[in-house]
């Protein structure tokens, strides 16, 4: 079985269906499932793209319309969570998940699927501390404030999960688990994205014996609340996105 993961999508489903197209025609293989980790931007109209929280320059309605409309259909069954970028309105009349359009699924704001056996959990949002307490308080129409604290992620949410018994064979979230950027090769992660550094590792302005700056690791990249359901569920695999980067890690 063939499964294509894809970081952010940002409304751009045609490039991502056409670029699987041509790895399944070169490889000569069949891909079954498309998992895509947030950003996904299921914006139907111009009124989702009205409530999704994003820089203006970056605004702009995408494809997923075609697809929701019928002019197109995935070709590949798709799975996806949501980001900080959403029509978060749509998302959040499928809170428990489920198909945004013929054959694009909604894992919802935490759920569990299980594809030809493969368990795969979700959770949708990012960390913040501020709501991370807080109940869901948003209500419809989303103020400006509301459609970006809707996709934050909620100690509820994160509970819900921890009950999960059964093994996890894949998680998806939108931001990293914290901690995962000092099992991989942080320092090419630090020369890539600079503006991590500061999160990551900090740099004291006394010098150790033999000269060299003292660095103390720091550990505030990522989501703490996925850094737990890490440690708790302990997946083969998790698949993160967010930062526009790929970073393997062995945990």
């Amino acid at each position: 079985m063939h499964i294509a993961i894809e970081g952010c999508c940002h409304g751009e489903l045609d490039k991502i269906y056409a670029s699987l197209k041509a790895i399944e025609k070169k490889d000569n293989i069949k891909i079954e499932l498309l998992i895509i980790c947030g950003d996904f931007q299921s914006i139907r109209n111009m009124g989702d793209l009205d409530v999704m929280a994003v820089p203006d320059k970056h605004r702009k309605l995408g494809n997923f319309h075609e697809y929701y409309s019928g002019v197109k259909k995935a070709p590949i069954l798709t799975l996806f969570v949501g980001g900080n970028h959403e029509a978060s309105n749509y998302l959040w009349e499928l809170y428990h998940g489920g198909w945004v359009c013929p054959n694009i699924y909604f894992l919802g704001f935490a759920g569990v699927v299980n594809f030809r056996g493969l368990r795969i959990a979700g959770l949708t949002g990012i960390y913040n501390t501020q709501h991370y307490e807080l109940g869901f308080y948003e209500t419809q129409p989303f103020n400006s404030n509301d459609c970006r604290s809707i996709y934050h992620v909620r100690k509820y949410n994160i509970f819900r999960m921890a009950q999960i018994k059964e093994p996890i064979d894949v998680f998806v979230s939108h931001d990293w688990p914290r901690g995962i950027a000092r099992h991989g090769d942080t320092k090419r992660l630090l020369a890539y994205k600079k503006f991590l550094a500061d999160e990551v590792v900090l740099v004291l302005p006394a010098k150790s014996n033999d000269g060299a700056e003292l660095q103390v690791h720091k550990n505030i990249l990522g989501s703490y609340p996925s850094e737990f359901l890490l440690g708790r569920l302990r997946p083969s695999y998790w698949f993160a996105a967010h930062l526009h980067v790929k970073f393997a890690a062995l945990v």
